[in-house]
């Protein structure tokens, strides 16, 4: 059996199974954090993010295995903490790969995708945030180029490490059969 992934645009009709994928993803990584399932909601509201920045799905024959959201000139929360996003700089937000999927390169071909956006968009770097208990993230990341670039503790109990990557230089062109 052949299965073949499409990274694209998600779909209005699926903002609900693509967030649901998102919190799913996220199960073993929410912070510590008290907030009454806030950071849970926050990752499955796909229709909201969506309004304000890419949001891109992985579809395997048809199902939605992963998401990320990417950020070309606006933060999807205007009253975030996080500083305005400079004229050069897309940010990836919310990369998330259904349990089920993982160490299948589904991650690495969406933050691919967002490489390739982040271009298209005139953009010079792609920033990222992640925490220390995702393990297997940094290690996509910094396997993919992106530098450590030094800690936020803007969120209590959370210390985020940040992460920078140049999308100018030359990548192999993605073979996506969704295209």
């Amino acid at each position: 059996m052949t299965t073949t992934v499409c990274v694209r645009p998600v779909r209005p009709g699926e903002y609900e199974e693509a967030g649901a994928v998102t919190a799913l993803a996220y199960g073993d990584f929410m912070p510590p954090v008290r907030d009454s399932g806030m950071y849970e909601k926050r990752l499955a509201d796909v229709a909201g993010r969506a309004t304000r920045a890419l949001v891109l799905v992985a579809d395997l024959d048809g199902t939605i295995a992963a998401t990320a959201t990417l950020e070309l000139d606006q933060r999807i929360n205007p009253d975030s903490q996080q500083p305005l996003l400079e004229a050069d700089e897309a940010h990836l937000r919310m990369l998330g790969v259904h349990p089920d999927h993982r160490r299948r390169g589904i991650g690495r071909l969406l933050v691919d995708a967002c490489i390739e956006h982040a271009r298209e968009w005139g953009k010079r770097r792609l920033t990222l945030d992640t925490t220390e208990r995702m393990v297997g993230a940094r290690a996509l990341y910094e396997g993919m180029g992106f530098r450590f670039r030094g800690y936020s503790d803007r969120i209590p109990e959370v210390l985020i490490l940040m992460y920078e990557r140049e999308v100018t230089a030359d990548l192999p062109c993605l073979q996506d059969p969704c295209r």
